[in-house]
């Protein structure tokens, strides 16, 4: 019984982290590049009640008797579907149709990855920079920031479904100015490191990135310009995983409840 409470709490621990997972998920649901979350259990160590080969009378035995301990969390994975794409009035709204990811360097000075495109120029004193929307430049297909001198017109700059920037010449017709969004793809994007604000780290488990520009093995994604991905969260599916959540803890709950009465009665005996 004791043994029975302890496995009942882990099932209310597991639980508990699976509810703040769908809680993240609906809370994210119009973020723009969000990919939804998933919360995977593993069961516990077993204690071996029984051997295979021995009974109380000392017969032959085919199965053991093993009592599991309870379950706990084993990962949270990210679902890397596309969301839904939306329509957006700026001129730098930015969509991939795609695995593909935006690089944008932090102010640690590493690369982080993003699905995130609502991006904008900042005026500086080098010229007009491509950035987030925190201020951290997004890097071209070299790996370096986007930077433009002050002789464009931003509203006027185009991007082709390659990434590839554009600006008009004396005929209207748009020309290549020689700089291309990077865009880049992981052999396992399960495995990026979250870091928040919609950005990812590449680890060990993700491998290197791979920069579509310069790989022709991979297939290529497409940016859409004033278009936004919006995330992958499916509502009824969460609020359905949510009940299913609650469902399970409150049978958890039961169970301690259960074993709680038995060792009341347990006691009892003594008088």
């Amino acid at each position: 019984m004791v043994r029975s409470l302890w496995t009942a709490a882990t099932g209310m621990i597991a639980q508990q982290t699976n509810l703040d997972t769908i809680a993240n998920n609906l809370s994210n649901v119009n973020t723009t590049g969000y990919k939804t979350q998933v919360n995977e259990f593993k069961t516990l160590l077993y204690q071996n009640l029984q051997t295979r080969t021995t009974t109380a009378n000392g017969a032959q035995k085919p199965t053991s008797a093993q009592v599991g301990l309870g379950t706990r969390n084993s990962a949270i994975s990210s679902v890397f579907t596309e969301g839904n794409i939306t329509a957006s009035e700026s001129e730098t709204s930015f969509a991939i149709d795609g695995k593909g990811f935006f690089a944008v360097r932090g102010e640690d000075g590493n690369i982080y990855y993003t699905r995130n495109g609502n991006l904008q120029f900042t005026l500086g004193t080098n010229g007009n920079m491509l950035a987030n929307s925190d201020g951290l430049p997004v890097l071209d297909a070299n790996g370096q920031p986007i930077i433009l001198n002050n002789t464009y017109i931003l509203s006027k700059i185009t991007v082709t479904k390659d990434g590839e920037l554009c600006y008009p010449d004396e005929r209207k017709n748009p020309q290549s100015i020689g700089r291309i969004i990077g865009l880049f793809q992981f052999n396992n994007p399960n495995g990026l490191d979250k870091m928040g604000d919609s950005l990812y780290q590449q680890t060990v488990a993700s491998g290197q990135p791979i920069n579509e520009a310069t790989n022709p093995n991979v297939q290529r994604s497409k940016v859409l310009q004033k278009y936004l991905e919006g995330s992958n969260v499916q509502v009824a599916d969460e609020m359905v995983n949510m009940i299913v959540a609650q469902r399970a803890y409150e049978l958890n709950s039961k169970a301690i409840q259960a074993s709680d009465e038995m060792l009341q009665q347990a006691n009892n005996l003594r008088r």
